[in-house]
């Protein structure tokens, strides 16, 4: 199986996907919603770095969104490269700040505290796992960051672009339960996430329950075992789920290094 990753495709991951994952985190956590409830006003975040690496977040007391809320505060965050933007995620570096004293502050009272706790909930100690609501928590931002980080390593990696081109035009679903569901769509040999599906998929990944989708993404449960009891199906056209198979094993390669 291949191994190698693309450190730019990893900044992408890392970016996008989990840092990415920091409006779901403050939907979800009340701790996270503790440190919102610090701003005055809402600050608007820049994330730069070489080669396309962009992404901009808004902070306020009510949420975090995409993009830049008018009026807001500003800060910057600059990576020197996607090496640099790499080792900042894994807790190796930090980012070059670039914000006057109102965004410094943010930066240190509020988004650092921030990205800690997502971190916590998406590389959770064994003690932590054993809290229900906590587990939920993890479960949900590791299948958002999942879902998100598939579309990336799909469009970007080259292993990844070889599995989309074998991939007809058609939707893929990845369902939870009876009501949670992430739409893959896939066009003219790439994928992106449908924020608004109607219809019936092509074809779908199915797990049982959040507690399955959350053990299989992270590795503490196996795929095989749980296709084998029930607990995780396929369905549909065989190309497309085979090949988004395939990706996801990428996607545990790119976060798990």
């Amino acid at each position: 199986m291949l191994t190698d990753t693309d450190p730019h495709v990893r900044a992408q991951v890392n970016l996008h996907a989990v840092l990415g994952a920091l409006p779901r985190l403050a939907e979800l956590a009340p701790d996270a919603q503790a440190l919102l409830a610090k701003l005055k006003r809402p600050v608007a975040v820049s994330f730069r770095g070489p080669a396309g690496l962009s992404l901009d977040l808004s902070f306020a007391q009510d949420g975090i969104t995409p993009g830049r809320t008018p009026g807001a505060a500003r800060a910057l965050l600059v990576f020197r490269s996607a090496a640099h933007l790499n080792a900042v995620v894994d807790g190796t570096a930090g980012p070059i700040p670039a914000a006057g004293p109102a965004g410094l502050r943010f930066l240190l009272t509020v988004f650092t505290p921030l990205s800690n706790l997502l971190g916590s909930y998406l590389q959770p100690t064994p003690d932590r796992l054993a809290d229900a609501g906590f587990t939920e928590i993890n479960a949900l931002l590791t299948l958002h960051v999942a879902a998100t980080a598939i579309t990336i390593i799909g469009n970007e990696d080259r292993s990844g672009q070889f599995s989309v081109a074998q991939m007809p035009d058609g939707d893929v679903d990845i369902e939870v339960g009876e009501g949670l569901r992430y739409r893959l769509a896939v066009r003219g040999s790439s994928i992106r996430l449908d924020a608004e599906p109607t219809g019936s998929p092509r074809a779908a990944l199915t797990f049982a329950d959040l507690d399955v989708a959350g053990g299989v993404l992270s590795g503490r449960y196996s795929a095989l075992a749980c296709i084998c009891d029930g607990r995780m199906a396929m369905r549909g056209m065989i190309p497309l789920v085979d090949n988004t198979s395939r990706i996801l094993d990428r996607v545990s390669s790119y976060l798990g290094k």
